[in-house]
């Protein structure tokens, strides 16, 4: 039964996540696992029983889940130099930005795979979306992690031509994917918080991050491409920064970084917002993961709101542990 209590019949998939980012009634909440599932949490999983011969989607499918597809249009080539370790970057100077550039911003999509999702989100059986490098991550994954942070300071006229070719390229995504299908969402990989807040200030994302993110999100507005970003860690104080850039939802809400997705539903009314359910309950039995569903609920009821794990799934979560999970999620998906 729908929040405004009138009868609502069966959703497609992609209905279903039309409805909800546009806080309108739906027949039962998406049941989905956004980010799918650590590799490790898999393994664990096939030598308890899972056949071995379900890999990616099909495995939502198996589990009768709502299928949203997704595609990471990344600005980095094939040929592009990979960071000698994690966090360390590939550039440190706008040199070595001139060196590297013939690598990046000229990826393709797949268009037989767009072709086939495309059919599947006609059909009703999927919701699409796909992922662009955001104007916080790019920066940093080209100059490792501490080069990043200084450079706001130390190179800014590189920060600049470096999200302004981002931005450029991303238009381009934009286009190129909207010639064969219209996705219903998208995501900017940011990931510019931590469990005590963000990374920059406010002062700086207005800067260095504000004026692409206004040039880019029209191009999803005019087609009905509702903007998400996606950033771990506390996004309370970034969620106003992000709305003011037009950017309409936020995930996935983590719960280990102290995220309260009431308190953000009361400061964004209208914000669509995914995740928000805590992957450190999941193992914990059914009184612990009925009271993170309770706690989630009376936001849900409100709209806006896809619970789904805060995160990926982790393999301290058994096979049964996650058939639970679901018993428990398409009983508060049906009550919502």
């Amino acid at each position: 039964m729908p929040r405004d209590g009138t009868s609502t019949d069966e959703m497609t998939v992609r209905e279903r996540f039309r409805a909800l980012a546009n806080f309108e009634p739906l027949d039962r909440l998406p049941i989905v696992e956004w980010a799918g599932w650590w590799n490790k949490t898999i393994e664990r999983w096939r030598a308890e029983g899972l056949d071995p011969e379900l890999g990616g989607y099909d495995i939502c499918r198996h589990f009768g889940m709502d299928v949203w597809l997704q595609d990471w249009c990344g600005a980095r080539g094939r040929e592009t130099p990979s960071a000698k370790s994690h966090g360390a970057g590939i550039i440190e100077s706008e040199a070595d930005y001139d060196r590297i550039l013939p690598t990046l911003y000229s990826r393709g999509i797949n268009e037989e795979m767009w072709e086939a999702r495309a059919e599947e989100q006609r059909e009703g059986r999927a919701a699409l979306w796909f992922t662009l490098d955001g104007f916080f991550w790019f920066p940093r994954i080209l100059l490792g992690i501490e080069r990043h942070l200084y450079a706001f300071y130390d190179a800014p006229e590189l920060m600049h031509r470096i999200c302004s070719d981002l931005a450029e390229f991303n238009l381009r995504k934009i286009e190129e994917i909207c010639r064969v299908a219209t996705p219903d969402f998208m995501t900017f990989a940011e990931d510019m918080s931590y469990n005590h807040g963000p990374m920059l200030s406010e002062e700086l994302f207005d800067e260095f991050m504000l004026p692409y993110y206004r040039k880019v999100i029209p191009a999803l507005e005019e087609r009905g491409i509702v903007p998400v970003v996606d950033s771990d860690g506390d996004i309370t104080v970034p969620a106003h920064w992000f709305e003011r850039a037009g950017v309409r939802g936020m995930l996935p809400l983590e719960r280990q970084s102290g995220v309260d997705v009431a308190k953000l539903r009361e400061e964004h009314p209208r914000m669509l917002f995914v995740g928000a359910f805590d992957k450190m309950v999941m193992n914990k039995g059914e009184s612990a993961m009925r009271r993170e569903f309770e706690r989630l609920v009376p936001v849900a009821r409100g709209g806006g709101l896809a619970i789904s794990c805060d995160h990926q799934t982790p393999p301290g979560v058994s096979l049964e542990d996650y058939r639970l999970y679901l018993r428990l999620f398409r009983e508060y998906a049906a009550g919502v």
